[in-house]
């Protein structure tokens, strides 16, 4: 089994899926060789609709070269409005083209700005907020620039994997796509790199010390804890903030004046604690989605750890063994996406039976995102999520947190299947598929490329 990069095996992706060399290349040389495009499912009224049941204005927003984030923050600027009203179901990457929607409430189209970079459609009026999660899914068009090799070998392994066969089996042949030149293959649902920080993957050790109780910790992991890859300046920054935690009468004002002022969440942090607040309440002054995302990372570090795992020991990912809870899909929904209100767990009688309903799309095994609720497998793949939180040390009660850091937890399908094509342009190879909200383009890219995470 092929290892991942050491950078990748730092967020707990250990294994590629495909033993064949990678094509190397570049992605994002300019924004458009990455396109991304949200599947909706939010039906606004139109914009005269009453404002007392529908406060929030509905926005499409097509961005190029915006941070998420970023781009929420400039509009709700722009508008004088708080950040807090401004909602998205998903995060996008800044070095892309990206079509996206928004809810800013007790807005008024009038007030919309002209952000280079952004085209905002306003569509109506809904009655509540965006939340993380709330689309259906997203359609990528990726070219990756400079590769070298072919991509058939990779793709026969991922389509080998999606029907749960030996790669040497399995023919690329004409008659064995789709009518649209598409191949069915599959990955492991890993949670991207970026959903770490693709740069400092610290988000998830944030979030591990959060649950743990330990908001010092959590603290410095995300304004101490110099990373090589930052600039000098910063690397700096985070070792007087290390020095100042150190001390016996640590002076925090020191580690603000050194902290740059891009990094202006680090500066929140330590602007509570200059004005004598506890860790805790440190942590808190980051917006709350971030709050959310650290332990939302916490979870996803010990998922993909849980996925790496049950690769190394050769467990399927496609269909269930005995133990594993399956999620059946959505009804009356455009995109197969896991219903976590209709699990079932394989035990020894219903194995064969579930196994038939995931071969035909109807189910997807699960794995757990872990948090108070959370009840995790029998069997092997119980086995494999006791062990990891043991060595993590921490548990599913751990997650009772106070305020935005407290999580029921839930599962998500270990495997994320699509329809594949690719193409070429100008020499390029072009890769076109589609995948349900939450999962990450780059965990089927990184098989095709096999390089630095930092580079997807």
């Amino acid at each position: 089994m092929r290892e991942a990069h050491p950078r990748e095996r730092a967020t707990g992706v250990d294994y590629y899926v495909s033993d064949a060399d990678g094509i190397g290349g570049r992605l994002r040389v300019a924004p458009e060789d990455f396109r991304v495009r949200e599947r909706e499912r939010m039906d606004p009224e139109p914009l005269d609709a009453h404002e007392g049941s529908y406060p929030f204005l509905l926005l499409r927003a097509t961005l190029r070269g915006w941070d998420t984030n970023d781009f929420a923050g400039a509009l709700s600027d722009s508008m004088g409005a708080s950040r807090e009203r401004v909602s998205w179901a998903g995060t996008k990457d800044k070095h892309a083209v990206t079509t996206q929607l928004f809810t800013v409430r007790d807005a008024d189209p009038d007030d919309l700005p002209d952000l280079d970079g952004a085209d905002i459609e306003v569509l109506g009026r809904v009655g509540r907020a965006l939340t993380f999660g709330d689309l259906a899914g997203n359609e990528f068009e990726i070219r990756v620039r400079e590769a070298e090799g072919d991509p058939a070998p990779i793709t026969r392994d991922l389509r080998a994997f999606a029907a749960g066969e030996d790669p040497e089996t399995v023919d690329l042949a004409d008659d064995e796509t789709d009518g649209d030149g598409s191949v069915a293959v599959a990955v492991p649902n890993y949670f991207g790199h970026q959903r770490f920080g693709s740069r400092r993957p610290v988000t998830h050790e944030v979030g591990l010390a959060a649950v743990r109780g330990d908001w010092r910790g959590a603290v410095l992991a995300y304004c101490g804890n110099p990373n090589e890859a930052e600039p000098e300046g910063s690397q700096r920054a985070r070792e007087v903030v290390e020095d100042q935690a150190d001390s016996a009468d640590p002076d925090w004002s020191v580690a603000l004046d050194a902290m740059p002022g891009r990094l202006r969440y680090e500066r929140s942090m330590l602007h509570r604690l200059d004005e004598g607040a506890d860790w805790r309440e440190a942590l808190e002054a980051v917006p709350s989605n971030l709050q959310r995302l650290f332990v939302n990372a916490a979870q996803s570090y010990v998922f993909n750890r849980i996925l790496s795992e049950r690769l190394r020991r050769g467990l399927p990912f496609t269909r269930p063994v005995e133990g594993d809870v399956v999620a059946f899909v959505e009804r009356d929904v455009a995109f197969p996406k896991p219903d976590m209100d209709r699990l079932q767990r394989a035990t020894d009688g219903r194995v064969d039976t579930l196994a038939r309903h995931c071969e035909r799309g109807r189910a997807f095994v699960t794995a757990p995102l872990v948090g108070t609720e959370t009840d995790l497998a029998d069997g092997e793949p119980g086995e494999i999520e006791r062990e990891i939180l043991t060595d993590l040390d921490i548990e599913p009660d751990d997650f009772e947190l106070p305020g935005e850091f407290e999580s029921r937890g839930t599962r998500r399908a270990i495997a994320v299947p699509t329809d594949l094509t690719v193409s070429e342009r100008e020499g390029d190879p072009v890769f076109g598929f589609a995948l349900p909200s939450g999962s990450y383009a780059t965990a089927l890219l990184r098989e095709y490329l096999k390089c630095d995470p930092e580079r997807l």
